[in-house]
This record gives structure tokens, C-alpha cells and sequence, in this order.
């Protein structure tokens, strides 16, 4: 089973490249997912970062839930996520390196109904770099309508 996206950081794969991808879990309280439940969630200006060995998601957007009371939560707050022990080891060594970053990906519910976020461990591009890959996609768009015109 396809598991259902939430919100996609589209800009991601535009602004850098993608080195190495985790699947993480969300410490949330009950608001939360069910404001997700009904698409509430955005990973625009969204970023991950590592406090004291936990892995928290920052600028997260999540909006308050309309049915909610008193106890709603508040939109912006930074969550923690949920890794192994290893992985975080693993992530606080390759983000001191020069130019790694944290970058969630993807915002989705999991075939169990668990929220998760696709991160991302991703260099930054530089501007030629991001015109490279806009002229290429250009030139393999202008090769894919010449075939098809060819064909008629």
C-alpha cells in the first residue's frame, strides 16, 4: 500500500543535493495528527537540526486543529524525531562536515497510520549547478517532443 503524503518539500531536490535519505517518526500530540489527518501540514522554510543528541524539525508548520479546545497545539513548535541511536551517531558525524544538512523531504502517513518524515542528508547546490539541471531537463524535454513529433 502507497503511503498517503501529507506535504512534500518540493524545493528540496531544486536547492541541494540529496546524499542519503532516513525515515523518521514524530513525537505528536493528538491535535497534531488529526490536523494532519485533514492535509493541515506544510515543510515550506522546514528544517531539521540535533540538540543534545536528539533530532528535533524546526519551522514545521502545522495548523491548529478547528474542533480543538484549550489543549490545541501550538503551529510552530519544534518536534522531536525519532531515530535509532546509530543513525543520530551517524548524522551528527556526517552534518559536521563542511555543507551537510538536514532536509525533510516528505510528510506522510505510514501503511500503520504512524506519521513519518522522510529526511533527507543533502549538500548544497551553488547557483551553476542548479542551471546545470535546468538546461539539462530543458534539452531532455526538447529531445522527448522531437522523438514524438519524428513519430508522426
Amino acid at each position: 500500500m502507497e503511503p498517503r503524503k501529507i506535504a512534500v518539500n518540493r524545493r528540496a531536490r531544486h536547492e541541494y543535493f540529496i546524499e542519503e535519505t532516513f525515515e523518521a517518526g514524530m513525537v505528536l500530540t493528538g491535535t497534531e495528527v488529526k490536523s494532519l489527518r485533514h492535509g493541515k501540514g506544510s515543510l515550506n522554510e522546514c528544517y531539521a537540526g540535533i540538540n543534545q543528541a536528539e533530532v528535533f524539525l524546526y519551522n514545521c508548520h502545522i495548523s491548529p486543529y478547528e474542533a480543538g479546545n484549550r489543549f490545541n497545539h501550538e503551529p510552530l513548535r519544534p518536534r522531536k524525531l525519532l531515530l535509532h541511536k546509530g543513525e543520530i551517531k551517524r548524522l551528527i558525524g556526517k552534518t559536521r562536515e563542511k555543507g551537510m544538512t538536514l532536509v525533510p523531504l516528505a510528510l506522510y502517513f505510514d501503511r500503520n497510520n504512524r506519521v513519518k518524515v522522510e529526511l533527507a542528508l543533502a549538500r548544497g547546490k551553488k547557483l551553476y549547478d542548479k542551471r546545470r539541471e535546468l538546461a539539462r531537463r530543458d534539452a531532455e524535454r526538447e529531445m522527448e517532443r522531437a522523438v514524438r513529433n519524428k513519430q508522426r
